[in-house]
């Protein structure tokens, strides 16, 4: 469109709007591919171009060069865009015409764009997502939202939950059913943690299509029972029916938070014995954000808080250490040494993540700081021994990479050498360096040598030679 040019819709301007009340026409200029159309929540990446309607640009991420990116239904951008870009599809470029209602109303947005003011998008949509709800924000589980929920609360850790699942690899269903449980004990009944992580951001009665990397759904491991190979991706459809919250700890008194922490460490001993170390991970955790900031309590109760977080601390490394989390079992190790620095168990289950982690010398450390608490302790002294075994291991090891790095030098060095050697002149290959005649050829029979000076002779001894053997055989 060129500026002064008044912009008027063309005849395949369609209607997008609900109320079809003519806010938002859209004219396709290239087709996308596929069926697949943004969801509420996605995210999306686009470029676009914005004018007003006399053909006047006012913004454009082509001309900045970097897509933009948005969550479709969130608020994010102008009403316009969340109904438009949410019907585009991967590939397409369409032409927007919003009226105000749907884009910065009678306020506009100055300096360029004044109220009332109608606005035409050309949008291009490049790819979309849906939302990444993973904690290391990794991609290892993703929430699309099928059909919105109802209020604003959510279930949190700890809540009982009513859900309909289905999960599925390859497209083929694996898990179909309807189940009720505690939000951080589903792998007790075969539900992964990533569908936890997902209810924690749904509202009742939302459905939600839910897709989890293997480290989120059954691992390396799959799940032999579901038919679940290794290391698959998950992808399944959620419907959270009803959930009752459970309390936070700050919606508690110091007594009532001492008490629920007793319950969740019952909870993860029975999963620990039941070898279900993730889920007895959780609980123990839980024993510590209830009980970690606490300070108001006195005498015994404050004993029994102090008792009960060591208590919660040591399990839970020893679930990561069961888990192959090395570096978690040792970072909750030093948070139990710093709170008390009298207790065996902590020296020797971080002196175990040491000596995991292949730092022998800090667990052989640990072992010893823990033989010193419990003198009798075979295990440590067990431990100690095995670690003096690597580092004099190690050291052979170091020794012996020297000492083949040492020679690898001197062979290099050798070689570097030999190659000077020959690039250095040798006065009997090179005896006619001094020609002045500028013959600079090489003699390569040193019974023929060329003489340079100002009478060009050349002196073959090979020709004398059989010139005599000639003149011999004549006189015979």
């Amino acid at each position: 469109m060129t500026v002064g040019s008044v912009h008027t819709p063309g005849a395949t301007a369609e209607d997008i709007t609900i109320e079809k009340d003519g806010g938002i026409l859209k004219e396709i200029k290239v087709e996308g591919s596929g069926s697949d159309t943004p969801w509420t929540g996605d995210k999306v990446f686009v470029h676009y171009v914005g004018t007003l309607t006399d053909g006047s640009k006012f913004d454009s991420s082509r001309d900045r060069g970097d897509q933009f990116s948005f969550n479709i239904g969130k608020s994010e951008v102008i009403k316009g865009w969340d109904a438009g870009v949410a019907t585009m599809k991967v590939g397409e470029k369409a032409l927007f015409t919003i009226k105000s209602e749907y884009g910065y109303g009678s306020a506009g947005s100055p300096p360029k764009i004044p109220g009332d003011a109608t606005l035409v998008f050309e949008i291009e949509l490049f790819d979309f997502h849906g939302e990444d709800i993973s904690k290391d924000s990794d991609m290892g589980v993703v929430k699309r939202m099928k059909c919105n929920g109802e209020g604003y609360d959510q279930p949190n850790d700890g809540s009982q939950v009513d859900i309909e699942i289905k999960g599925s690899v390859n497209g083929k269903v694996f898990d179909e059913r309807k189940v009720a449980f505690e939000v951080g004990e589903g792998l007790d009944i075969g539900i992964p943690r990533g569908i936890e992580f997902a209810l924690e951001k749904m509202k009742k009665n939302e459905i939600a299509q839910i897709a989890l990397k293997p480290e989120y759904g059954f691992g390396k491991n799959g799940n032999v029972d579901k038919g679940v190979g290794p290391d698959a991706t998950l992808i399944y459809e959620v419907k959270l029916n009803s959930f009752e919250k459970a309390k936070e700890s700050w919606q508690l008194d110091a007594d009532a938070k001492l008490e629920q922490a007793k319950i969740f460490k019952e909870k993860g001993t029975k999963h620990f014995k039941d070898s279900k170390f993730e889920i007895a991970s959780t609980r123990y955790q839980k024993v510590i954000d209830f009980l970690e900031h606490e300070i108001s309590l006195k005498g015994d109760s404050e004993t029994e808080r102090k008792s009960l977080l060591q208590a919660g601390r040591l399990n839970l490394a020893l679930c990561y250490l069961k888990l192959g989390k090395w570096i978690e079992s040792r970072a909750v190790c030093d948070k139990a040494i710093e709170e008390t620095d009298a207790v065996a168990k902590a020296w020797f289950r971080r002196g175990e993540a040491q000596l995991a982690l292949n730092d022998c010398e800090s667990a052989k450390l640990d072992f010893e700081k823990s033989l010193e608490l419990e003198p009798e302790n075979k295990a440590a002294r067990n431990k100690v021994v095995i670690c003096q075994q690597r580092i004099k291991a190690q050291k052979e090891q170091e020794k012996k990479t020297f000492a083949n790095m040492f020679d690898k030098f001197a062979e290099i060095d050798k070689k570097k050498e030999a190659l000077e050697k020959q690039r250095r002149p040798d006065a009997m290959n090179n005896i006619d360096q001094w020609n002045s005649g500028g013959d600079t050829g090489i003699a390569t029979d040193p019974n023929s040598i060329k003489v340079g000076g100002d009478v060009n002779m050349s002196m073959d001894i090979n020709e004398a030679i059989k010139a005599d053997a000639e003149l011999e055989e004549e006189a015979a």
